[in-house]
């Protein structure tokens, strides 16, 4: 008898990022070439932990800014939860 798979928790998947900005009043960044990749997470939940963490990290300077970019409604728009249904 075989035993079926295990059902994997559905991966939405969360960029960490943040840098330096120009500006408090937009989202140019200074150096690109230098942001700060945190990383990539499978769920919101764990994605916003790594950004609590390193926001708390950079309270001492004002510029830095962290970010946390919906990977999976790039990939597959109807992830998106936050559009309504007609």
């Amino acid at each position: 008898m075989s035993k079926s798979p295990k059902k994997q928790p559905e991966q939405l998947l969360h960029l960490v990022f943040g840098g330096e900005l120009t500006d408090l009043d937009g989202i140019t960044f200074k150096d690109v070439a230098g942001l700060d990749i945190v990383g990539i997470y499978p769920n919101f939940k764990t994605a916003q932990k790594a950004w609590s963490g390193k926001a708390r990290e950079t309270l001492d300077n004002a510029q830095m800014r962290y970010f946390i970019v919906h990977l999976h409604r790039l990939l597959d728009p109807a992830t998106d939860t936050t559009k309504k249904k007609k």
